[in-house]
């Protein structure tokens, strides 16, 4: 059934998202919205726009939640997958499942240490080119 679901939920994820998709829906709201004086502007006829779009909302509310699910657990599989085989932290691996304050403290930790490490090589830079002015004075002596 989750297979069935799933190459269901891809296919129209698919179709949703091609052009031609999007030329037949304002297709249809034109000829809705043509359509109009030939049913008087009805609450019927205003009904039927309402009602479609409704249920078609609702249906891909939950296609597109499913979509950006698999893409979100196959990005962070792949995430993990890089951290265990390079030579980072595996302490990150499953980060996702923690709290969002627990995130913002391992996220504030990192970029305090980036900072860090960017300050050392401004020194490591600063003592570079202080080096090399004494040494042309040096030269020019």
């Amino acid at each position: 059934m989750e297979k069935h679901f799933t190459k269901i939920a891809n296919w129209v994820a698919h179709m949703a998202g091609l052009p031609p998709t999007f030329a037949a829906c304002c297709l249809i709201i034109v000829v809705w919205a043509v359509s109009g004086p030939l049913f008087g502007f009805s609450d019927t006829w205003q009904l039927v726009i309402n009602t479609g779009t409704t249920i078609i909302t609702f249906l891909m509310v939950f296609l597109i939640q499913n979509t950006q699910n698999r893409d979100g657990a196959a990005i962070q599989a792949k995430l993990d997958e890089l951290i265990r085989v390079s030579r980072a932290h595996n302490h990150f691996i499953g980060i996702e499942h923690l709290t969002e304050s627990e995130v913002e403290e391992i996220r504030a930790k990192c970029e305090r240490a980036a900072k860090r490490h960017d300050q050392q090589i401004a020194a490591t830079a600063a003592k570079k080119a202080v080096a090399q002015k004494r040494g042309q004075k040096k030269h020019a002596a």
